[in-house]
């Protein structure tokens, strides 16, 4: 399944008010029920300068592409915490974790 980018403000403040929020070691993920699979990055500047915060992004926008073809609609707010490392590897393998957990993956 393709998934489109949340880019207006009116569906980030949705999705964060009304949207149910899942724990991990690396990131949290608020969810909301939609029709269409959408997928959110939000980094703030204490991550550092903006090359910091861009290579997170890449890195988290990689590890949904693993999971948005198993993924029912909904619309996914990815938002890291804030650590000394980043890697591609624990950020699938906690969204592996709180997907299963959440029943987001179809099947």
């Amino acid at each position: 399944m393709k998934y489109r980018t949340v880019k207006a403000k009116k569906e980030f403040e949705k999705i964060l008010k009304h949207g149910k929020r899942a724990y991990s070691d690396t990131l949290t993920i608020v969810y909301l029920e939609n029709k269409e699979l959408k997928m959110a990055v939000c980094v703030g500047k204490k991550f550092g300068k903006s090359v910091q915060r861009n290579a997170i992004k890449r890195l988290l926008r990689e590890a949904f592409r693993v999971y948005c073809e198993d993924m029912r609609s909904c619309a996914v707010l990815l938002i890291p915490r804030v650590k000394e490392e980043y890697s591609y590897r624990g950020y699938v393998r906690d969204m592996g974790k709180i997907f299963a957990k959440e029943r987001l993956l179809e099947g």
